[in-house]
């Protein structure tokens, strides 16, 4: 909470994107934030919201956004806010997040432009808490006192990881993963994809996307240097991404195969039981946007589904089915998340949660 002991005052970049619009309806919904500042370009900026965004979710527009003005993405416009969200496009991230950082800001980013940095927390809040360890350092390297950034994962890879941690943590090191991705239209953004290239059809190529999932799964999964002041990626784990867009509109489906590092793998019974019995620090904290259950496991043949399971947790439960042995590794099943939930939005309001109750705002 803010130093009066009310909400803590938001601020939003990229605000009427489809991203942006996420940020808005999720945290219009939360007792942690107020909505304080709405940035998006130019051409948007003295704008009422309403007037300004094309609203394209199934939510309504909240009451607080739709007269609300909104403001370049320039610092100096959101005097007030205790912490920034962005959801800006990677083309125009890294400049304005780079901006709002100089200005000791705290920024919670949905962009890739600083994920890679080492000194940078790339954080799914059900999964590595711990490297917000890397903020110490970042404040000291560059002389702040307030600000810093904390970027989430990759829509994909968010819900990738997610098992794979688990079953990390409980059984050992994983030695190959394999991953073939069904992915959302949404989280193309909007316009997105030309309707000519997606109706009836599945586009196997999603650009640059393969990559990101396998180096960001290394840097999740990984830790930090004893000195906290730059992130330590696996290296004995190999990931092989691929990557489909398909005509669904909110939910990413991912087929997985895994195996582990022990000569002697856990049964499918261990781990579904591993799965179910998940739990993080966000959950222990008592985070508002923390699930009850970080994996919901489903035994029904034919699931998980986008339409049917997407928003298991309120979109924040990543939903695993179908698991069984594979031939070639030791397990393989078939996950769901919700590309704009846990996979963009809703991540970085959580790592704000975390942040906060953890004394970092």
């Amino acid at each position: 909470m803010s130093s009066t002991g009310g909400p803590l005052n938001a601020g939003v970049l990229g605000a009427t994107g489809t991203v942006g619009q996420r940020f808005i309806v999720l945290l219009s919904q939360n007792p942690m934030f107020r909505i304080h500042s709405l940035g998006a370009s130019e051409r948007s900026a003295g704008k009422a919201y309403r007037l300004a965004a094309k609203w394209k979710l199934s939510d309504p527009m909240p009451d607080e956004a739709r007269e609300a003005l909104v403001k370049p993405c320039d610092p100096a416009q959101f005097a007030g806010c205790d912490v920034v969200f962005s959801g800006l496009d990677a083309s125009v991230a890294g400049d304005i997040e780079g901006a709002f950082l100089a200005a000791d800001f705290a920024v919670f980013s949905n962009a890739k432009n600083y994920r890679m940095v080492p000194s940078v927390p790339l954080c799914v809040p059900v999964v590595n808490t711990d490297h917000y360890a890397l903020v110490a350092g970042q404040r000291a390297a560059s002389g702040r006192k307030k600000g810093f950034i904390v970027t989430n994962s990759n829509c994909s890879t968010s819900g990738l990881v997610v098992p794979l941690k688990a079953l990390q943590d409980r059984f050992g090191p994983l030695r190959r993963v394999v991953v073939t991705t069904l992915q959302a239209i949404s989280g193309a953004g909007y316009p997105g994809v030309a309707s000519l290239d997606i109706l009836d059809n599945i586009v196997p190529l999603i650009e640059g996307e393969e990559s990101k999932m396998e180096a960001e799964v290394l840097k999740i999964l990984g830790g930090v240097s004893a000195d906290a002041s730059a992130c330590a990626p696996l290296t004995d784990l190999r990931v092989s991404a691929t990557c489909n867009r398909v005509p669904v509109i909110d939910g990413h489906t991912e087929c997985v195969s895994v195996e582990f590092a022990a000569a002697t793998p856990p049964s499918i019974d261990e781990i579904k039981q591993c799965l179910r019995e998940y739990t993080c620090e966000a959950q222990r904290l008592g985070c508002y946007s923390a699930p009850a259950q970080v994996m919901q496991v489903t035994e029904e043949e034919d699931r998980p589904q986008p339409r049917l399971d997407r928003n298991a947790g309120g979109g924040m439960s990543v939903t695993v089915g179908r698991i069984r042995e594979c031939p070639v590794f030791h397990v393989k099943f078939t996950l769901l998340v919700h590309n704009t939930v846990l996979g963009a939005a809703g991540a970085s309001i959580l790592n704000a949660e975390y942040a906060a109750k953890k004394g970092y705002l």
